[in-house]
């Protein structure tokens, strides 16, 4: 009898305290407002000092030509010859150097990619298995070249993947994957190690259109 009439007792309490619901604390906020602040930099500034905290090596281009310039001075320079890449668009750029794109990702030098976006926020390159490189080409190689262009650029993530959503409409990759810098981890005697997962280099060369 006791615990029936303690029962009664909250759930009274319940019904009242529904009946009389608090006022929100904050009714102007509906989830939809920015949560960082804005900046005055251009996106690619904010990008480049981001993804450079991040241990990545950024490229800036004012044209295709001297992307193509740059990257010729940086494969001779590292002495790479077997280069991935199976993006069509991209492929182009490596037979200018005097190179064909070289077939087995496992014993690569290097891959060769594009992406969906770049997020200046975080310096992340946003890329998906929608991309004719698929899901392997960006983390199986040892190092990563990321080739992108500046209206692939936006602000944060939220951006990103709003953008994403628009482009395939119903029909969204299986895969998206977000890559911000060389892998590392600390796990082990919290020393940082990079390339225990991943490429020990990401290169992101961004042209100006």
């Amino acid at each position: 009898m006791a615990t029936t009439a303690a029962k009664e007792n909250i759930l009274k309490k319940i019904r009242q305290a529904l009946s009389n619901p608090v006022p929100l604390p904050f009714p102007q906020s509906q989830g939809n407002q920015p949560i960082f602040k804005t900046h005055n930099e251009d996106d690619a500034i904010v990008f480049a000092e981001s993804f450079s905290k991040l241990q990545g090596k950024f490229v800036f281009c004012s044209d295709e030509h001297e992307m193509s310039t740059q990257l010729n001075v940086l494969i001779k320079s590292k002495g790479w010859t077997n280069i991935y890449c199976r993006e069509s668009k991209l492929i182009p750029f490596i037979q200018k150097n005097d190179m064909e794109p070289y077939g087995d990702l496992a014993t690569c030098d290097v891959s060769i990619t594009g992406c969906e976006y770049l997020v200046a926020r975080t310096g992340t390159i946003v890329m998906s298995s929608a991309q004719q490189s698929g899901r392997t080409t960006s983390v199986y190689a040892p190092i990563h070249i990321c080739i992108a262009y500046s209206s692939q650029m936006v602000y944060d993530l939220k951006e990103a993947l709003q953008f994403i959503k628009s482009k395939y409409k119903n029909n969204l990759p299986s895969l998206i994957t977000f890559a911000s810098g060389p892998s590392r981890t600390a796990d082990i005697e919290k020393t940082l190690v990079t390339g225990v997962h991943g490429p020990k280099e990401v290169y992101c060369f961004l042209i100006e259109a």
